[in-house]
């Protein structure tokens, strides 16, 4: 579909539920629930075990078959967390699984299908062994993830590094570097002299963003109504 045919007012109810859904529904599962959240599709979310804490105005989507999960199995004599810091954006198929710790910093990106863990979850030798073994995974602040990677136990990413899709972490990635491939490796650093524009920046003033997304909307919506909406997904037709 080229064009959203809802009238604005339907788009606004259908947020408005997503986000009472994810206050009900979600909050209650969270150590900590943060402020201003944005939640797409939150029916898709799924939480087991805990602490699990979610930064002020990060966005989480997920999609009927890119479900976000974030799992948490302490192992053995020790207490398993996931903490997901502020204005960080979670895309669908994101996987996030903690038996001992996997902490995440501001602003940072997850693309769709990324795997984030601290554990082998099974002993090479002895796979009776339900967590094996296991070392916490830290990721700085405004870390961008691409589609497809896989981050290992034991894994240190510094701030602002940026890790290409399909690449699998196993090994320390320093700050500013732009690391890619199978083991991941540094290809380059970011141009120093270049500044860096975050999500705690862009998301300083949400109330202010907000305003605008709705202005946006009221503009590209205006015009719609519900027969027009009904016939779209009804009879659709070239350009809709």
């Amino acid at each position: 579909m080229l064009k959203d045919h809802r009238p604005y007012y339907v788009k606004r109810f259908y947020n408005r539920f997503q986000k009472m859904y994810a206050q009900y529904f979600l909050a209650p599962q969270f150590e900590y629930f943060g402020r201003g959240l944005v939640f797409m599709k939150p029916w898709h979310v799924e939480i087991f075990g805990g602490p699990v804490s979610l930064g002020d105005h990060s966005n989480v989507i997920a999609t009927p078959d890119k479900k976000v999960r974030l799992t948490v199995w302490p192992a053995w004599k020790s207490a398993g967390k996931i903490e997901i810091g502020r204005c960080c954006l979670i895309c669908p198929g994101t996987r996030i699984m903690a038996a001992t710790s996997v902490t995440m910093g501001d602003g940072c990106m997850t693309a769709q299908h990324v795997s984030i863990s601290d554990s082998d979850w099974h002993d090479l030798y002895d796979r009776s062994q339900p967590v094996g073994v296991t070392q916490p995974v830290r990721i700085g602040n405004n870390v961008w993830l691409g589609e497809n990677a896989v981050i290992c136990k034991g894994v240190t990413i510094g701030d602002n590094a940026v890790i290409g899709a399909g690449s699998i972490v196993v090994k320390d990635i320093p700050a500013n570097a732009i690391a890619a491939g199978n083991p991941a490796a540094v290809i380059k650093y970011l141009d120093p002299d270049k500044p860096i524009r975050t999500r705690m920046e862009w998301l300083a003033n949400p109330a202010k963003l907000a305003e605008e997304f709705e202005e946006i909307d009221r503009d590209m919506m205006k015009g719609n109504t519900m027969i027009g909406w009904f016939r779209s997904i009804i009879f659709p037709r070239k350009g809709d």
